[in-house]
Order: C-alpha cells, then sequence, then structure tokens
C-alpha cells in the first residue's frame, strides 16, 4: 500500500502508538504495532475479527493494559492509564458492544458517563440529556431503563456519550452493526463534524462502502500487525481485501442452489399476528434461504422471534406438518426450530461455557445413552464442526468468550447443524463480522440448506439479501407488501418495493396496539423500584388493621414503640445489606458482626463510664466495623472470592473472637445509656426517625449523586462501567465498608435492647437483612432497589414478629409468613422487571 500524502502528514497527532505489545498468557494480541490518527481526519481500521484492532483500541482508551511500548494522546505521553484518565485528555470510545448500564436509565448512562465540568452550558441535567439524545437521531425517553431499549437504540446512547465530551480522539468500533440506513446517515454527519472541529477520528468497520464513504486514511491489521496503511482513494476494494484476509477473495456469495423452489412446502404461516405485524401468511420449502427485508421496526424482527415461540401472536405456524404451538420457545425447539439471535452477547452464547458446550447443548440428546453423555462421541462431533466451518479456536474447550465475533457467529451456527435442525431462523446473521467470516457464514448457510432445512433470514442488508437469499418477503408498518423471487431478487427492486409501500395497520390493529401500549407501560410502572415500597405500605396497614381487630393493644403507644424500635435496628443493618446487594453481592457477616458490637461496647459503655469512655467505645465498635468491612471488600474485590465465600469466612472469624472476648453473656450497660436510644417524641422512638431521614437521605443520594450511580452501576454492568470511568475496585470496597458501618449503628440499638455483651446475640439479623432487602424490591443480581423500600420492608418483619403474638399463633408462624413473603416477593418483582423488558 502506498504511504499518506504529505499533506496528512502535516496534521497534529492526535494518536501515537509505538511498538505497543499486549500479550493475553501466551498468545500475542499485538505485536509491535505503531499507529497514528491525525487530527481532522477519519482514519479507518480494518481486519478480520480477531486481528487485534479492538485490543489495540481497548489499550488506546486505557480500559486494557500493555506490556511495552509508548502512547502519546494530543502530544502526551500517557503511560499505564485507565479509562477516566483518557477520557479527561478528551479520549472517547463507541464500543463494539454498548457499555450501557441496563438497570440505569439512559439519562444516568449519560450523567454517569460524562462529568458534570462538561455539562455546564444547559440549565439543568435533563436538557442537557434531552440535547444529547436528539443530536444522534435517539427519540428513546431520558427516564427510560436501557434494559428497555433496542441494541439500536443502545448504540446511539453509547455514541451521544462519547460524543457529548467533545473528543479530541473519537475511536467508533463497528458503529453501524445495528443501526438502519437514516441512522448511519445522521452517525456519518456527526463523524464529518468531530473530524471538522479537529478531533482525531478512529473508525472500526467490516463493511468496505461504508469506509469508501467516511474514512481519509486506511489501516489494515492481521494477525496482531499492521499490514499497510494509505489514503483510502489510493487503494482498492481488492487490495484492501487481500491486506485483510491474506488471500485472494474470489467471491464472496457462493451460488445459489437450483430447482428448490419446485420442492414440497415444509413451513406454513397463515394469518400470523402480533403487536408489531399483522395477519402473516408465508410458505417455505426445505432447501431454500428465504429473507425477509423492510426497515428496522416495521415487524419483522418480531415476525422471526414469534416463529421461534420467543413473542406472544396469533394465528396458525406448521412445519413438517405439525402444528407448532405458538409463545412457547421450548415447543419451537423440540419441533426443530433453532433460533440465531442479532444479540450474540446475550441471546446466543453461554459466555462461561466451551466452544465444544456451546455448540452442542441443542444437540446432547444426540450423544445420550439412559442420561448419560457419550464424551467421546460429543468431542468427535464438535471437532469436526470446528473443521469444517474453520473456527479458529485452539481447541474446542477453549472458552467462547475469548473468541472472535466471527468464530463466535460459527459456534453459534454449529449449534443449528449438531441439532440437524428443519427450520434456522437467523436474525442479522453476520453482524459485526468482518469480511472474510461474512463470506464463510453465507457459506455455512448455503451448506445448512442444502442439507434440506430451511433457513429463514432477517437482514437490514439488502446486498446481503440479494447475494444469499432464494426469494424475499418484504415487510411494511406489519405487512408482506411484496415478495421477490428469483432474477427479481435484486438490490434496486428490494429497496424500491420497501420505500414505495402505501400499506397502512387496519383499525383492529392500531386498537391492539395502543392496547399493547398501555399493557406495556403498566408492566413498566410495575417493575419500577417505588412499587413495592407501594405494596409494602399497603400490608403493613392491612396487617394492622386485622391484628387490631383481633386485639386492640396491638396498636397501643407500647406496642408501636416496640415495633419502630426494632425496625430502626432491622432497617440500619438492612440499609448496609443493601449497598452490598447494589453491586451484585451480599454480606453474611453482618449477623456476628451485630454480636460483636454488643461485646465491644460491654467493655465500655458500662454504669459509671465516662463521656470519654463512652465515646471511645462507641469508636471501637465502629472502627472494628470498619475493618470487617475492608476485610469483606478486599477479599471480594481484590482476592477474587465470591461474596458468599468471603463473608462466610469472616463470620465464623467474626464469632470465633467475639465468643473469645466474652465466653458467656457479661458487662452491663449502663442505664442512661440505654435510655438516651431508646429515647422518644411521643411514642415514636428518636432512632426510626433517625431511621426515616436515612433512608430518604440515602435514596436521593443513590438516584442523584455519582455515589449513588456508581453503586447501582457496579453491579448492573460491572465491565461497562469501568468502561466509563466509574472506579469499580474501590465501590465495591466502599460498599462492604459502608455495610459493616450502619451493621454496628444497627448493634448500637441492639445494645440499648438487650443491655448486656452476649456474644451469640445478633445471627439472625442475617437473614432478617437480606429478607428487608428482597421485600423492598431490589434484585439480588444488582442495580436494582431502593432504601425506602428496605425501611419498609423492616417495618414489615417486625410487624408480622410483633402481630402473631397477638392473634395467638406460634412463634413458627414468624418464620412461615416472613418465608412466604419473601417467596412471593421474588417471584412477583421477577415476573413484573422480565415482563418489562420482553419484546411484545
Amino acid at each position: 500500500m502506498a504511504t499518506p500524502t504529505s499533506t496528512a502528514l502535516d496534521s497534529p497527532l492526535g494518536l501515537r502508538m509505538q511498538g505497543v505489545w499486549k500479550r493475553f498468557g501466551h498468545v500475542v494480541a499485538v505485536k509491535d504495532i505503531s499507529f497514528v490518527a491525525r487530527c481532522g481526519e477519519v482514519h479507518a481500521l480494518l481486519g478480520e475479527n480477531g486481528a487485534g484492532k479492538s485490543t489495540l483500541m481497548g489499550i488506546a482508551s486505557g480500559t486494557l493494559s500493555y506490556d511495552q511500548g509508548s502512547i502519546e494522546i494530543c502530544g502526551q505521553s500517557v503511560d499505564r492509564f485507565s479509562a477516566a484518565q483518557a477520557q479527561r485528555l478528551g479520549l472517547a470510545i463507541v464500543h463494539q458492544h454498548p457499555a450501557v448500564l441496563p438497570d440505569l436509565t439512559v439519562a444516568e448512562n449519560l450523567l454517569l458517563a460524562v462529568p458534570a465540568a462538561l455539562r455546564t452550558d444547559y440549565a439543568n441535567a435533563n436538557d442537557w440529556v434531552i440535547a444529547q439524545l436528539r443530536r444522534v437521531g435517539s427519540a428513546v425517553h431520558p427516564k427510560t431503563r436501557l434494559c428497555d431499549v433496542d441494541i439500536a437504540q443502545s448504540q446511539l446512547i453509547e455514541l451521544a456519550k462519547a460524543l457529548a465530551i467533545n473528543p479530541k480522539i473519537l475511536i467508533l468500533d463497528e458503529p453501524t452493526a445495528a443501526l438502519t440506513a437514516d441512522l448511519v446517515d445522521i452517525l456519518f454527519r456527526n463523524v464529518r463534524e468531530a473530524a471538522t472541529r479537529g478531533a482525531a477520528v478512529i473508525y472500526i468497520s467490516h463493511r468496505l462502502q461504508e469506509i469508501r464513504q467516511i474514512a481519509d486514511t486506511v489501516t489494515v491489521m492481521r494477525d496482531g500487525e499492521v499490514k499497510g496503511s494509505a489514503p483510502v482513494r489510493d487503494v482498492s476494494d481488492d487490495q484492501i481485501l487481500n491486506l485483510i484476509v491474506g488471500r485472494t477473495v474470489t467471491q464472496q456469495f457462493p451460488l445459489k442452489s437450483a430447482g428448490v423452489m419446485n420442492g414440497a412446502s415444509i413451513l406454513e404461516v397463515k394469518g400470523l399476528s402480533g403487536a408489531d405485524f399483522v395477519d402473516i401468511n408465508m410458505s417455505a420449502r426445505g432447501g431454500e434461504i428465504v429473507g425477509i427485508a423492510g426497515i428496522t421496526g416495521n415487524g419483522q424482527s418480531d415476525f422471526l422471534r414469534s416463529l421461534a415461540g420467543l413473542g406472544n401472536a396469533r394465528g396458525a405456524v406448521t412445519l413438517d406438518g405439525k402444528t407448532v404451538p405458538l409463545g412457547n420457545p421450548g415447543a419451537a425447539r423440540s419441533a426443530g426450530i433453532i433460533y440465531l439471535s442479532p444479540d450474540r452477547q446475550h441471546e446466543g452464547l453461554f459466555p462461561s461455557l466451551s466452544v465444544r458446550e456451546n455448540g452442542t447443548i441443542s444437540a446432547l440428546s444426540r450423544f445420550a445413552n439412559f442420561g448419560v453423555v457419550d464424551r467421546p462421541l460429543e468431542r468427535r462431533q464438535m471437532e469436526a464442526q470446528r473443521v469444517d466451518l474453520n473456527i479458529r479456536a485452539a481447541s474446542i474447550e477453549q472458552n467462547v468468550a475469548t473468541l472472535s465475533g466471527g468464530n463466535q457467529q460459527k459456534t453459534i451456527l454449529s449449534r443449528a447443524l449438531l441439532a440437524e435442525a428443519s427450520l434456522v431462523l437467523a436474525e442479522e446473521p453476520t453482524a459485526g463480522v468482518d469480511v472474510g467470516a461474512r463470506a464463510e457464514i453465507y457459506r455455512i448457510l448455503r451448506d445448512v440448506a442444502s442439507r434440506g432445512t430451511l433457513v429463514v433470514i432477517v437482514s437490514s442488508d439488502i446486498v446481503e439479501l440479494e447475494g444469499v437469499c432464494d426469494r424475499v418477503l418484504v415487510f411494511s408498518r406489519g405487512h408482506v407488501v411484496g415478495e421477490l423471487s428469483g432474477q427479481d431478487v435484486n438490490e434496486a427492486n428490494i429497496g424500491r418495493t420497501m420505500i414505495t409501500a402505501t400499506t397502512h395497520r387496519n383499525t383492529d390493529q392500531q386498537e391492539r396496539d395502543r392496547f399493547g401500549t398501555t399493557r406495556s407501560w403498566l408492566r413498566m410502572v410495575a417493575a419500577g423500584d417505588y412499587v413495592p415500597s407501594f405494596v409494602l405500605a399497603g400490608l403493613i396497614v392491612l396487617l394492622g388493621v386485622v391484628a387490631s381487630g383481633h386485639n386492640i393493644r396491638f396498636v397501643s403507644g407500647f406496642n408501636i414503640e416496640k415495633i419502630l424500635f426494632l425496625s430502626a435496628a432491622l432497617a440500619f443493618v438492612s440499609f448496609g445489606q443493601m449497598c452490598a446487594v447494589f453491586t451484585g453481592r451480599i454480606d453474611l457477616s453482618v449477623g456476628p458482626l451485630i454480636g460483636l458490637s454488643l461485646v465491644i461496647a460491654s467493655f465500655f459503655l458500662n454504669e459509671g463510664a465516662g463521656m470519654a469512655t463512652i465515646i471511645v467505645g462507641v469508636l471501637a465498635v465502629f472502627g472494628a466495623a470498619a475493618l470487617v468491612g475492608l476485610t469483606n471488600g478486599t477479599l471480594v474485590r481484590f482476592g477474587n472470592f465470591t461474596s458468599v465465600a468471603a463473608t462466610l469466612g469472616v463470620y465464623i472469624i467474626i464469632q470465633g473472637i467475639s465468643v473469645l472476648l466474652r465466653p458467656y453473656p457479661d458487662g452491663a450497660i449502663s442505664a442512661t445509656v440505654m435510655d438516651t436510644i431508646k429515647a422518644t417524641i411521643g411514642s415514636i422512638p428518636v432512632v426510626f426517625i433517625v431511621a426515616l431521614v436515612l433512608a430518604i437521605i440515602l435514596e436521593v443520594g443513590l438516584r442523584y449523586s455519582r455515589w449513588g450511580m456508581s453503586l447501582r452501576a457496579v453491579g448492573s454492568n460491572e465491565k461497562a462501567a469501568a468502561h466509563i470511568g466509574v472506579r469499580t475496585g474501590w465501590t465495591v470496597v466502599g460498599a462492604f465498608i459502608a455495610c459493616s458501618l450502619l451493621t454496628a449503628l444497627g448493634g448500637l440499638m441492639v445494645v440499648a435492647q438487650l443491655g448486656i455483651g452476649d456474644p451469640n446475640q445478633g445471627i439472625e439479623y442475617t437473614l432478617g437483612s437480606i429478607a428487608a432487602v428482597v421485600l423492598g424490591g431490589a434484585s439480588l443480581f444488582g442495580g436494582r432497589g431502593s432504601f425506602i423500600g428496605v425501611l419498609l420492608g423492616a417495618v414489615l418483619i417486625q410487624e408480622v414478629n410483633s402481630s402473631m403474638v397477638f392473634l395467638g399463633l406460634s412463634q413458627a408462624w414468624q418464620y412461615w409468613f416472613i418465608g412466604l413473603l419473601t417467596l412471593i416477593a421474588v417471584a412477583v418483582y421477577s415476573q413484573a422487571r422480565s415482563a418489562s423488558i420482553e419484546r411484545p
């Protein structure tokens, strides 16, 4: 390839990487790379999946460390820098797989990713968020959670985050993989504007036509090395392709099969209707590849998912003469239907499993005798697929997450072949796949069809549909508006049919859409973080009415004071547990820490102790708690222990220390101290008022402070949080320290309740705090929950404990009732949240 022109060489440097190496174990991912991106130009970076492009840009953006070499950002030398430091230097990156936080709203994703100092031109944060979304053509509401947003909108939000900092260096990794043509135009406009402002734009893509449209310079990588660099106008497509794949690419699309149009129909779809499509009728033959075209959002994706049983639909579907139940993915799979999702990271792959396990998981019955898998047979079959499909992996036991996108997609295709599917449904089968792998995937799809399997493809790439498909159905506004076959399957005809369609949805469908929209809104409300709080408040009132109706003394001042005091103690501990749960972890050590707090207090808070001694005792309680939290957090985050293993070990150690200090209950607490802690205003304990105020403060911080958003971000998607500059390690450690400090605060309430140092007290707070967190609507996977809900959960638990006595029920009913409520809460909240993100 030629060298860049002298004009380009005169531009100042945006990014300079010199002699960069990166190894993962024994694998060299980046080998002595020297790369330069100049200000004011769009520099395309090409190469096959696995060539090292994303690794190189991960190094440039601070998300990956490098072994050797030097890096300069805008003339400033950097070394061992983080993503946050790269952002401060003016570097922004749009990842191929959007680094978004699904449990946070769109607005929170943007606000957390962009420092407040860069948002000074707007009166308030909401106006700024709306402006950024409009800039990239996104119509999504700022209060929508990312888990309710499709992959295309997620990509736009990722772009909005990058553009919002007005970057000096903008890295775009496969930004158009999920975008429609109109959104691609908006993207290109923003890229050109960034370059015009003087930014160095690095554009990673597998689409040569995009490179021709947008790039000034192109660099090609292969096997971790740079193979050439030149102005785009000076090189042909063939030259670029030869450098990418290391060989001459003679033909991208395989020859189409002859005679498939004359076979018997195996798929019959009659009157199939769903939320986004209506009255679809089609038939298809074995050995045929049928394409479905249409502008994104016109129902074709939902139609395909409905065939796979993944969406609600009405009508009739038969395959090989047998009726396929609708809305039942298990039944669809049993009928021989395999669905290949466009979002392979979340719906296609099992990232913790090997290539073998991912490929054979749908065909295990083929390799099993009496329920026991014949492992040698399974390995032979998968090894044959690895060779036939050219899956580039060291072995079939390699973790699938370490493969390139193209090889991951081929692994998913091997699943369809091994399962001997009758119908393969492939949605965007080559999204994010390089030129060489794309040609191999086209060959594999044709090979699948040649075995008599029906293949149905949804693709936004018209050229792909023309090259692969025997027949194409065109969707518009939920209807099939055209069918093309044979020589009529070409780019011009497909495009013309898409843009000239005049079909409108019928009135019945519009009514169903309105009903579906209302139902979706209700599902989203039901999945919110505050609905559990309203439910708990209702249960608290209902239980109070029932118990007082049975015995009026239940609402006496004395009993209310007792319930609220015990609720405050449990609430403080549960607030701490909530901090850990927000990060996707759990702390089992809170119960014994209550006992340790009692024991420590019993040495200092005695009758006749001076104020100085009492202060030292309180500080000792909180100091011990901080040490426990630091230990837990360090073991979990930096020692790579699971939270259960780390906190269980600490649980046992704390209990041992407490028993060592106080082998038996001793050390009476001062009556003055107990009375102070138990102080009331009327029948309301002061500590409960403190708990309520603290819940409100924590809730406001959780929603509106960087601390709160960072805490939820780590639990929502820790890797994505790190990419946008969140200090994930210290966030996790801080959460465990906060958990222990709040537990110690609860421990002081128990000191006033018991009045003696008893090492065996407090154990029940471990399960009690978890129950309060779950009842409050938190997700134990992290990222979701409410401190207000936790407070109400604690009140309900203590109210249940008290009401059992007034209702004349045994203590066993306390455990049964709380356990049943917890199970119901998990079931209801989980279903509501699943429904809110379920596609119609």
